[in-house]
């Protein structure tokens, strides 16, 4: 799991991170409740990482016209 680094990359984060943090740092919604823990995301969607679900989430987005 991650957070961006000043050269774009993003760095490790903890599972119990909470998604409302990650939503608020990099400007994205996972579609899950605030107080849901990112390992529990990461589960469900079957991302690999957090760098990897961004990806996905904003995809699909863009997919979607939103």
């Amino acid at each position: 799991m991650t957070n961006r680094t000043r050269l774009g990359r993003i760095s490790e984060k903890r599972g119990d991170t909470l998604v409302g943090t990650i939503e608020r740092t990099y400007k994205v919604d996972l579609g899950y409740r605030s107080d849901a823990k990112l390992e529990t995301v990461l589960k469900d969607m079957g991302a690999p990482s957090l760098s990897k679900l961004v990806k996905m989430v904003r995809a699909t987005r863009e997919r979607q016209g939103k």
